[in-house]
């Protein structure tokens, strides 16, 4: 396996990209967007995954990458929470909100899989 060098070769930052773009699609509906809110704090809580994934990556020691890890899976809890919230409110479909959580539900466990990976790499 070869050495990654930027955090946009990272999976999970691309993930996190993709997140961001689907999610971004979504709260430009008209009634989503008027509810300034929630289409802002959704937003923020989406670009928080991929820039703490960044930020930690640019850090210098696994301990603090896997803390910014720890930050923006934390990061996407807080979508998962707000698609839900926008989906009750009747700013999203059934389909979409579900294709928001699934993405962050597999992103989540990606984010876990690298910050055990990172631990067992400081054992080796």
């Amino acid at each position: 396996m070869s050495k990654v060098e930027r955090f946009e070769d990272l999976y999970v930052w691309q993930m996190a990209h993709d997140l961001s773009v689907a999610v971004y699609g979504l709260t430009r509906n008209d009634e989503f967007s008027r509810d300034w809110g929630l289409w802002n704090q959704i937003q923020r809580a989406t670009v928080s995954v991929m820039s703490n994934i960044a930020e930690g990556f640019e850090r210098y020691s696994r301990q603090e990458f896997k803390q910014f890890l720890s930050i923006g899976r934390g990061s996407c809890a807080e979508v998962r929470s707000q698609i839900q919230l926008a989906k009750s409110l009747g700013y999203v479909g059934e389909s979409d909100c579900l294709k928001i959580y699934e993405k962050c539900i597999c992103l989540s466990r990606a984010i876990g899989g690298l910050r055990s990976s990172l631990d067992r790499g400081a054992s080796e």
